[in-house]
Order: C-alpha cells, then structure tokens, then sequence
C-alpha cells in the first residue's frame, strides 16, 4: 500500500496524514468513505453466522425494565421479531468466517498488522444500541447499510451504570452528533466515548434499510497480560534449550541446569520468612531471561501472531506439489485465519518463529505483506523455503492458487 496515496477510505487523506493527525488522537468522520457500498451478508445470513458453534456472537436487548444480555450460538427463530425495537445482534470475528470481510479488513493494512483485530458486525432495530461506553482500542465505525445516530464524547467520568450486564456509562456527555448513512464511517481512537443508535430508514430501492454497522477493531496488548505472556513464552524456550543441550550431550559430559545454592544459609529461628538469596537467584534468572533480545523478540513474535482461541484450519483439498512450485506452476495465498508477521530476524506465523536470512527471508516478508506469493514468485524460492511452505500448507495456514489467479494484485 502507497501510504502516501490520498484515500476517500480517509476522507481525502494519505494513511500517512491519517496516522500523524488522527490515530490514537483525534476522532474522524468520512463521508461517502466508500460510497455505494453492498453489505456481503444479509441479515438472514448474518443471523446464520450466528447460529454457528465457533462464531462468537451476543444479543443485546433494551426494554423498559432494563437492559438483557445473552451470548450465542443462537437458533435464528430465537431471535427477536423485526417489529420489535431497541434489539442488536453482534457476531465478532466475521473476517475469519467471510472471505469479503477479510478482503474489508485489507484496506486498513495502513496499521501493523500486530495491531489488526477483527471485523465485527452489529445489526440493530430502530432504537437498537449497547448504551453509551467506551473501547480501550483504536475502531473505525463503517455503516454498510442503513443509518445510526452517534454521539460522542472527551469523557472524563468513566464510572459505569451499576447492575447492567453491559460496559455502560453512568454520566455519558457528547460533544458531538453525527448520523451515518449507508457508507459514512467515524474513526474513534481509545476512551473516546460513544452512542450509537440505529435509526429507521430507506434504501435505494424504496424499502426499510436494515441498520448494518460493521466495526473494525484493533489490537490493545495490556502491559500484565504481555508480560505475564512473554515470561512464559521466555521460560519455555529456556527449558526447550535446556532439553537440546541435554540431547547433544548424550555420550559426552552433560551441563548440569543452573539451581539455586545456598551454602552460607543459617540455621534459622524463622522458616517462613523468604531468604534473600532466593529473591536474588529468582530476580537475577528472569533478568538473564529477557537479556536475550533475540529471544525477546522471538516470544514478542510468537504472541503477537498467535491465532485467537478456538481458531482451527482445515486440512488443504490438494497436496502439496513442491517440484510444480519451484518450476511456476502454482502460487500460494494465506487462509484467511493466518496471522504471520516479521522482524529483522525472524519470521512469525500463528503463533510459531523462524530463523529468516537472505533471499528467502525477503521472499517469506513479501508473503507476509502481500498475503500472497505469485508463481514467478515461487521459482527464486530455496529448496528449504519451498519444503517449509509445504509444510504449512499442509498445517492448512496457506492455499494453492492456480498462476493464472496467483499473479494477480
């Protein structure tokens, strides 16, 4: 992507401009951001999704007695009748289900993806919302269909409506109104407080609109859950070393794991206090843990690209040819579910590193940005490359093309 390219996706901005002005500061609406846009799912078929075992979905309801909270899969012919107002249906993660969602999701690659998070898509009634809150992440508010009064605000009182099922503010103030319609879109960076209700409306073709918000969310890593991750993820790859130096020292003098030692330890007249040197031998094993920058990265990598729970790939409808790759004669795609990324060492793909150097490593970044790799792409690939994009196709984290389609942008 040209980020210095103007785009209508950003009201006339580059991403660049868009990045330095807006992100993480300050709201934008977009008028027409993509003007004569066709929702790809019907409200039926939406309804459908929903009804799925491994799609995350909730059914928010308002009523004069209160606000209702339920969480899917559900029955279609459990859901609220259309004639009955202040009702949303939102499924969660419909780029990983929808081919056009994930296509949706490509145009707002101006933002790393370690960042990217999923497509969500509310439908809702006339007077249909999930109450006035707040998201501790980046979202750009897209109106398919339809239309949805907003208000929003700088809030500074973050309390929340006690006994409600919901996320909801307790003294939400706007500073601003906007209604969308069908292919307006608000950008909203973190904390910035939002209402939004559907309104009634007609279409194109003379007859009620369905109100159709998809939301695209972003990314927040939280500093204890990272940390908590990273140590882990550190800590297994010590005792994933530990275990390789074990395995090569078979037969030769083997090197005894590091262990605590305490020698100088007197007797003492209070066990439970915490000796000092165990704090020490404790403090100093996860500072050599994270004086690694490689293998900080490597945990970094690894979290980062790892798959959302309950994300499974499917087994490829063709096996892997790796002679007819290496001559040209087929491209590869990533499934939409893969998360690969890189850095200036390595290659991470849903949730597992690599070593990368050279050609290949240029190879594997350009799958990574691309998503893709055409035929010709194929034929400069080592026989190591090709061998380990076999193996992955066969995980199911990429998809045979046919040359024809694979050289195409």
């Amino acid at each position: 992507m040209d980020v210095n390219q103007p785009l209508s996706l950003l009201a006339g901005l580059t991403p660049a401009q868009f990045m330095r002005r807006h992100w993480q500061k300050k709201p934008l609406l977009v008028r027409q951001a993509i003007s004569g846009y066709q929702p790809f799912l019907s409200r039926a078929a939406l309804a459908r999704l929903a009804s799925r075992e491994e799609v995350e979905s909730r059914l928010i309801v308002q009523q004069d007695n209160g606000w209702t909270l339920k969480k899917g899969p559900f029955a279609t012919r459990s859901l609220p009748p259309l004639g009955q107002q202040g009702w949303t249906l939102l499924v969660q993660g419909v780029d990983l289900h929808e081919p056009a969602g994930h296509a949706l999701l490509q145009q707002f690659r101006f933002v790393p993806d370690a960042r990217m998070d999923d497509l969500m898509i509310s439908f809702a009634t006339p007077g249909g919302g999930v109450g006035p809150h707040f998201d501790s992440y980046d979202v750009f508010l897209f109106q398919a269909s339809g239309r949805r009064r907003w208000k929003i605000g700088k809030q500074k009182d973050f309390s929340l409506q006690p006994g409600v099922p919901l996320k909801i503010l307790q003294n939400f103030e706007a500073d601003e109104e906007f209604v969308l319609e069908a292919g307006d879109m608000l950008y909203l960076p973190p904390r910035y407080a939002h209402d939004g209700i559907a309104e009634a409306s007609i279409g194109p073709d003379g007859k009620p609109a369905d109100c159709m918000t998809y939301s695209i969310g972003f990314r927040c890593p939280v500093e204890g859950e990272l940390t908590a991750d990273l140590l882990h993820r550190l800590a297994e790859m010590g005792e994933d070393a530990a275990e390789s130096c074990d395995e090569e020292s078979e037969g030769a003098r083997a090197v005894p794991k590091r262990m605590y030692r305490d020698p100088a330890q007197p007797a003492t007249e209070t066990p439970a206090a915490m000796p000092a040197g165990l704090a020490d031998f404790a403090r100093q094993a996860v500072l050599e843990a994270l004086n690694d920058p490689l293998a900080l990265a490597c945990a970094l990598g690894e979290s980062m690209s790892e798959p959302k729970p309950g994300i499974w790939f499917d087994e490829p409808e063709q096996a892997w040819d790796g002679e007819a790759a290496k001559a040209g004669q087929t491209g590869i795609a990533l499934d939409a579910r893969t998360r690969m990324m890189y850095d200036s060492e390595h290659l991470f793909i849903n949730g597992e590193s690599y070593r990368a150097k050279g050609a290949d490593a240029v190879l594997m970044q350009r799958l990574a940005n691309q998503r893709h790799l055409a035929a010709s792409d194929l034929r400069k690939a080592s026989k190591s490359a090709i061998a380990l994009l076999g193996d992955w196709l066969e995980a199911g984290w990429l998809q045979q093309n046919e040359p024809s389609l694979s050289s195409k942008g």
